[in-house]
């Protein structure tokens, strides 16, 4: 129950610190590119999870660890920074953050296929009837959003997804922020590559606002959000912790009200409330 407590706990940290990952790219993307923003914030968590390697002289991961790690790569420190990225340029931040609606089904598909977990099949009925609220919701609001954005959204989740299944359970044999550090120290020489061939041609040019977006999302998103994140999924479940995903919309919205002065329509709110009930039906059984 201990174990299992803590594992809730942790989780929640992990979220409440991704909470302000799309608000933060979208003051980001205002004045860097979404490539720049991508590449840029993995090079810096690169460095700091080497120096944190280093520092407690962690053993290489295994042959066998590379292809789970590349994986992770792709999903969290390439393929959702750098769709959100571009969805942003066509969306608002509080419309992007309803879509976080559907990690918890997605990072439970993938639950079941990489982490063998099996939940019982009325999770699987109140996963499908949240995420059905929320593709509900980008259709009823396709005029006010984009088509681009959404469909970019979905895929950033899908990759997410993903990327969450596969570092949990390489982090029950490496450790959460292992995972992380060795993923993206697995991506650097590529980040390397892409950041120095998108640097902003004017760095006078970049404001106040954008930095602090680009630093949160580089020390915090990246780096930080992981390593309890990891830890509450591989110790209380994928599949089971994966539903305080569904609190992410909730801050996320806050903060994108608070922090950017987006409008938060009805809409998102109703949205956001019903796919939070459906997933807490899921997490009862999962």
């Amino acid at each position: 129950m201990e174990r299992n407590t803590a594992g809730w706990g942790s989780g929640l940290l992990g979220v409440i610190i991704f909470s302000g990952s799309l608000p933060a790219t979208r003051l980001a993307v205002a004045d860097f590119t979404p490539l720049f923003v991508t590449s840029g914030r993995a090079v810096i968590a690169a460095l700091l999870g080497a120096v944190v390697l280093m520092a407690l002289r962690q053993a290489r991961p295994a042959r066998s660890d590379l292809l789970p790690l590349g994986i992770v790569s792709i999903g969290v420190v390439l393929g959702f920074p750098l769709l959100t990225g571009f969805a942003l340029q066509h969306i608002t931040a509080a419309h992007s953050v309803v879509f976080v609606g559907l990690l918890p089904l997605s990072t439970a598909i993938f639950g079941v296929l990489r982490g063998g977990e099996r939940p019982k099949p009325a999770f699987w009925f109140f996963s499908t009837i949240g995420a059905a609220a929320v593709a509900g919701f980008a259709l009823y609001n396709s005029g006010a959003g984009s088509l681009t954005g959404d469909l970019l959204m979905v895929a950033s989740i899908v990759l997410c997804g993903l990327g969450y299944a596969e570092g949990a359970a390489l982090s029950r044999r490496l450790g959460g922020w292992q995972v992380i550090s060795w993923a993206l120290l697995l991506s650097l020489p590529v980040m390397i590559v892409f950041a120095m061939t998108t640097v902003p041609a004017n760095w006078a040019d970049i404001g106040w606002r954008a930095w602090s977006g680009f630093a949160y999302v580089s020390v915090f998103s990246m780096m930080l959000g992981f390593v309890f994140w990891y830890r509450g999924l591989a110790v209380g479940g994928i599949a089971g912790v994966g539903q305080l995903q569904l609190l992410q919309p909730f801050l996320g919205l806050l903060l994108a009200g608070v922090v950017l002065g987006e409008p938060v329509a009805w809409t998102m709110i109703a949205s956001t409330v019903i796919v939070i009930l459906c997933v807490a039906g899921a997490k009862r059984f999962s």
